[in-house]
């Protein structure tokens, strides 16, 4: 049985938003188109994608934004065309990214295999950036990649210190700054600000529609006019330019309002959820307290176990606790994440604190271990 038709026969879900099946959710975006008189764009050119994409840059502070079919293009063209724009000549393709950086992790050495620029890894893996990180590269950068907040490390942040200060080096230096803000929306309420106060000083954002507001796919870069658009004509010569965007966009449009809406109430739910988590200290987490609406718990166990554990908990209880597992620093120990949405936000706290004893018995259970192994 796959992971989701598992999850799908499950009471208790923890972690990130409910899932309507394909059909139910096509049927709410044909309501909704039909309630709003929707029509399709042509090429990125129509009512609501423009209207769209103008509010992202308004909220953002930027004075445009423009629609990408996948975060990993945009970011990898905003980073390229970034270090035409900063001028640096002769190492101006130099990039800084932290040792998470999604380019690095999870994109293939694809912006080595295309040319798009070098990139160099800053900091430490475990931590987010301080400013000191970057102050000490003495070569000429032509960008800056920051994540915020970084999700390979469980949501860190930046402290805003630091934050502020980095953004006056890249000034300084004359390097672009961008920042892969997927979760940008989750961050403003960690850091107790609005987007538009973390965004001002980068000169260019990229946020997904998918992640936290449960679009279809796509994201938006936000830039200067011009710089946006010449990262639209890039987006068209790597084979961005579909006919229709509508359907990304009509997702991520008709739930943008309630899910920003729900992200200081997703926040306080983290914290309630680190509280209950104090009775289980086997049940390590990171970040030690919550930065944003999510989190990474470190288990006692390998991954196979930790899978196993999952979907056994899955069929006896109808508990799902995690999606993915991945092997820890440590032998016999896995990390999982836990994105605190709308599931999490609708569990009443007694059956929450229930499953975190089922799962922490579970783990702990010699029986059920070699049974496993």
């Amino acid at each position: 049985m796959s992971d989701t038709a598992l999850q799908r026969q499950c009471h208790t879900i923890f972690p990130g938003h409910r899932q309507p099946r394909p059909a139910e959710l096509y049927a709410a975006m044909g309501a909704w188109c039909e309630q709003h008189g929707i029509e399709h764009d042509v090429y990125g050119s129509g009512a609501l994608i423009q209207s769209f994409e103008a509010r992202v840059a308004a909220l953002l502070g930027f004075e445009a934004a423009v629609f990408c079919v996948s975060g990993t293009m945009a970011q990898v063209t905003a980073l390229r065309l970034g270090c035409e724009e900063s001028g640096n000549t002769g190492a101006s393709r130099l990039v800084a990214l932290h040792p998470t950086s999604h380019i690095f992790v999870h994109e293939r050495s694809n912006y080595q295999l295309l040319e798009h620029f070098h990139a160099l890894s800053v900091g430490e893996r475990h931590r987010p950036w301080v400013a000191s990180d970057l102050a000490a590269v003495p070569d000429r950068l032509g960008a800056v990649g920051l994540e915020i907040p970084m999700r390979e490390i469980g949501g860190q942040l930046s402290h805003w210190d630091e934050l502020e200060a980095i953004k006056r080096d890249c000034r300084a230096r004359g390097a672009h700054l961008h920042m892969d803000g997927a979760r940008l929306w989750e961050a403003a309420a960690g850091y107790g600000r609005s987007v538009a106060e973390i965004a001002a000083g980068f000169d260019s954002v990229y946020v997904s529609l998918y992640k936290g507001v449960g679009g279809l796919g796509g994201a938006m870069l936000a830039g200067s006019h011009t710089f946006v658009m010449r990262c639209a004509e890039w987006f068209r010569r790597q084979g961005g330019n579909v006919i229709h965007r509508s359907p990304y966009v009509v997702a991520a449009a008709m739930q943008f309002d309630g899910r920003l809406a729900a992200m200081p109430a997703c926040f306080e739910r983290t914290q309630f959820l680190y509280e209950a988590l104090r009775a289980h200290p086997q049940l390590r987490v990171n970040p030690a307290a919550p930065q944003a609406n999510m989190l990474h718990l470190h288990l006692p166990v390998g991954r196979a176990r930790a899978l196993a554990v999952r979907d056994a908990l899955a069929r006896e209880h109808g508990i799902w606790m995690y999606n993915r597992a991945v092997h820890g620093a440590l032998p016999d120990t896995s990390v999982v994440e836990i994105y605190v949405g709308d599931n999490l936000l609708a569990m009443p706290d007694d059956t929450l604190r229930a499953a975190l004893r089922t799962f922490a018995d579970a783990l702990a259970d010699p029986a059920r271990s070699s049974m496993i192994e």
